[in-house]
């Protein structure tokens, strides 16, 4: 049913105090934080979902016989497979939903988010073979696609504060989600029942979304019920309220053709976020399992999680300075991340580093490199265009990223299989 809006009727309200902006910060940065979870738990588990076919012990055979300090531990599938059940379908979420989204009401598209997230868990937790454990991915795949695209195009009827909220929730996703399974998992809980304890977390999406966020004044097409409220940003008053009204209105009156024509402006915050998740995933994704190092406190199923616990950190610390630590200049990101990449490469091949705390550093500076990435294109756009383009381009530029996983998850696995040939 379409949702009418009010705005025209009645004049705009005066602004709430700070205590609502508060609260729909926090909102924010907990669906970050619980929209990217199932899928940092996933990758995080990557190494267990390939390994173990739900066996009661959860325990990870590895092979260390070998004289050398450092050779390769390589899986008949490489990570970089459950790194594309768990992006592919974002693809295609982000690719067709900007197209038709808005006719979907936000509390219909968040219950679905909810319900995906939940069901990704439980699928993983008791699945006995590798499919259906691939299928729990997939199905983190759609909360995560759909979720990051209906909070991303919900911050343009708030703050514009709320876009770096949300980005440094997500941050938190994957340094609270990596650390939180590699815990677990070194305190010797089994994959199962770490994976269970996660169904905290579509619980607090559903806390933050239908109690701690103020909602927004019923707009056509997005609307969430009966309530009505007033404006959401303190210090912006008329002009706020009608542009961020402006951007529902607009967009659902142009046509397909119409919508085509606005991505090509979007290009130049695109191309560079896509470039920069190429490099970083096809390094931890296809890279992070072979550099291992042997006879050290951690066993190689354990150094792989402490990677994806390393990189989450760099990653929440960047994407949580989008306020106070601008970067404009998008290119320059791609062209450190390559670097990475190929220090990576090289060290996979003839595993030159000599200690392990010496790779924690890069990836490290790998994360702090993607999370700046990711967000310094949505800020840049939610700041620089037009307010009535605003959400449909927030909804496109999401692909970016998204378009970077995939490839690296397809290159991955030919690479992983030529270094395991030939190294």
């Amino acid at each position: 049913m379409p949702c009418e809006s009010d705005s025209e009727e009645n004049p705009p309200r005066l602004p709430p105090s700070k205590w609502t902006l508060r609260r729909n910060l926090v909102g924010f940065w907990l669906f970050g934080l619980c929209n990217n979870y199932p899928y940092v738990i996933m990758l995080s588990a990557a190494m267990t979902i390939l390994h173990d076919n739900g066996l009661p012990s959860g325990d990870v055979q590895t092979n260390t016989s070998s004289n050398s300090s450092r050779h390769l531990h390589c899986n008949p599938i490489g990570t970089g497979a459950v790194l594309l059940a768990d992006i592919l379908p974002v693809i295609i979420i982000k690719a067709t939903a900007p197209f038709f989204i808005h006719r979907v009401q936000y509390n219909v598209r968040v219950a679905l988010v909810i319900l995906f997230g939940a069901a990704s868990f439980l699928t993983v937790a008791f699945s006995l073979e590798v499919w259906l454990s691939l299928l729990g991915v997939v199905f983190a795949s759609v909360s995560g696609g759909l979720g990051e695209l209906t909070f991303l195009q919900l911050t343009t009827f708030y703050d514009v504060h709320t876009v770096s909220a949300f980005a440094s929730g997500t941050g938190g996703a994957g340094l609270f989600g990596a650390l939180s399974y590699a815990g677990l998992r070194t305190a010797k809980v089994s994959p199962r029942n770490s994976i269970l304890i996660m169904l905290v977390i579509p619980v607090a999406m559903a806390v933050a979304f239908y109690i701690i966020l103020v909602k927004p004044p019923q707009l056509r097409g997005h609307c969430f019920g009966g309530r009505e409220y007033s404006l959401l940003a303190p210090g912006q008053e008329s002009s706020s309220y009608q542009e961020s009204g402006k951007t529902g209105a607009a967009i659902s009156r142009y046509t397909f053709k119409e919508k085509l024509f606005l991505i090509k402006p979007l290009l130049k915050y695109m191309v560079p976020l896509t470039l920069v998740y190429f490099a970083e995933y096809l390094i931890n994704q296809g890279l992070y399992e072979l550099v291992n190092f042997e006879d050290i406190w951690l066993t190689n199923d354990e150094q792989y999680e402490w990677y994806q616990m390393d990189y989450q950190l760099g990653v929440f610390i960047s994407r949580s300075s989008g306020s106070f630590l601008p970067i404009n200049r998008l290119w320059v990101l791609p062209i450190l991340q390559f670097v990475n990449l190929g220090v990576f490469t090289s060290d996979a091949i003839l595993r030159y580093m000599p200690s392990i705390w010496i790779v924690l550093v890069l990836i490290f500076w790998e994360g702090l490199l993607g999370g700046a990435a990711y967000v310094n294109t949505f800020r840049k756009i939610r700041e620089e265009i037009p307010a009535d383009h605003r959400e449909f381009s927030l909804g496109v530029a999401s692909l970016g990223d998204a378009l970077g996983i995939a490839v690296a998850g397809m290159v991955s696995i030919p690479l992983h299989v030529i270094l395991c040939d030939n190294v």
